[in-house]
């Protein structure tokens, strides 16, 4: 008798489940059109600070090349000296 009411109980429930399905269904695709659409927002917000962060670098980088072709006319014969230098030096080392 105890496992007839287990039986009888699981079936009862199952009914009740398949009853309360349109129910559930509705409040579960509420739950994913919700879902998807602070995945929307989420995905807003990353976009606009990568791009943030994309035209900052590109900043970054211009003044860096501004500064490295206004400053060309000494860099430029310090590493002509430098390579003079290296090329004058005795090249090899002996290993002891």
């Amino acid at each position: 008798m105890k496992t007839f009411g287990k039986v009888l109980l699981i079936v009862l429930l199952a009914l009740v489940c398949l009853r309360l399905l349109p129910l559930l269904m509705g409040a579960s695709l509420l739950a994913l059109a919700a879902l998807f659409g602070v995945a929307i927002v989420l995905a807003g917000g990353v976009a606009a600070v990568a791009a943030t962060g994309l035209s900052a670098v590109a900043a970054l980088l211009a003044v860096v090349l501004v500064a490295a072709a206004v400053l060309a006319p000494i860099w430029l014969p310090v590493l002509a000296i430098i390579g003079l230098v290296s090329l004058c030096r005795r090249g090899g080392r002996s290993a002891a």
